[in-house]
């Protein structure tokens, strides 16, 4: 069997580890034979392809990124995109996909797998927002590197007396905002899943200071305040219909100025914390998602995507990863609460 793999949406620390299990253990136990796809899905839409063997993947598991990039390209946008995927992967011998991605990526591969395109899905987000899967690969990346930055800036808002705020990834959940604020020793977190209170986030502000030390605030780039909308850049929208987030950091340091009189500043972590290299829990992961997945391919179990329960790793229905976010609950909100202020 030829398998073609394509990895699509925003990088993520683990991809590679991916790609290297899919192809070690479908050459050496299976004997199959892979093609990579380039950025994403508009790699089998264009005809946009990379050899993928196990010289290819050799030395690329603590690589960040992916070997074989990516993009949003949302074939399902684009006049006959469809028949163009089908005519490219018979055009290239491809009897199957792996398609590794998040809640995009994976609602282009539910589609296709209905219309008849032999599809498995590895998940992939660092926002953890994947339903039905307990974690995500990339998670526990950004939440380290998101906690070192909180870390680090504990000792410039208390030699400064100053505010310092962190704006992290997150646009519908506040996954990263809430273990990052929590490992960090935040005293406020703020998610989208909950709007917040600008009066109640100021008096935080000014307990903080009466205890003689400066707060840290972890918001996510989707909290939205009780009286307001969400922040955003210009009125653009992706090939996935997302506008573009930003702001939010720089208007809560502008209020918590203007109503307390503390100098706050905001820190944007960005695409930072989608680089670099995987930490070991998201190098493990990714490569058990690449061994159950290649294994689900060459048992012919299509329309399935990988998924961690518990400490096992199972198959679900793809659908079932994208119907629904997964999102922050109040109950585990209420828990970080204790240490507000």
């Amino acid at each position: 069997m030829r398998i073609g793999v394509l990895t699509g949406g925003g990088d993520c620390p683990g991809l590679n580890a991916v790609i290297r299990a899919v192809v070690r253990k479908g050459v050496q136990e299976y004997g199959h034979e892979f093609i990579g796809f380039r950025d994403g899905w508009k790699g089998p839409l264009e005809g946009l392809t990379m050899p993928l063997d196990i010289v290819t993947v050799r030395g690329i598991l603590p690589l960040g990124g992916t070997i074989l990039g990516s993009s949003r390209t949302n074939p399902f946008k684009i006049d006959g995109g469809v028949e163009r995927i089908k005519a490219n992967l018979e055009a290239h011998g491809v009897d199957a996909l792996i398609a590794i991605g998040g809640e995009d990526t994976l609602g282009v591969a539910t589609k296709l797998d209905a219309l008849g395109v032999k599809v498995i899905g590895v998940p992939k987000t660092i926002d953890n927002d994947l339903n039905a899967t307990d974690y995500t690969f990339g998670f526990d990346t950004a939440v380290n590197i998101a906690m070192e930055a909180i870390d680090r800036l504990h000792t410039t808002a208390e030699s400064h007396h100053r505010v310092l705020i962190v704006e992290v990834m997150g646009r519908h959940a506040g996954w990263i905002a809430l273990h990052a604020g929590l490992a960090g020793g935040a005293n406020v977190i703020l998610i989208p899943e909950l709007r917040f209170s600008i009066e109640k986030v100021c008096e935080y502000v000014e307990s903080r200071f009466r205890t003689n030390y400066a707060p840290i605030i972890v918001v996510a780039e989707g909290a939205i305040p009780i009286e307001g909308d969400m922040s955003v850049k210009g009125g653009a929208l992706d090939a996935f219909g997302h506008v573009k987030l930003a702001g939010i950091g720089e208007w809560l340091a502008q209020e918590i100025e203007k109503r307390t009189g503390k100098e706050a500043r905001t820190s944007v972590l960005g695409h930072i914390q989608r680089g670099g290299t995987p930490s070991a829990f998201d190098r493990v992961l990714a490569t058990r998602f690449g061994l159950h997945a290649i294994t689900a391919a060459h048992e012919g179990d299509w329309g399935k995507m990988v998924a961690l329960h518990s400490t096992e790793i199972i198959r679900v229905p793809l659908a079932d990863a994208t119907t629904k976010l997964k999102t922050v609950s109040p109950a585990l909100y209420a828990e970080a609460e204790v240490f507000f202020g």
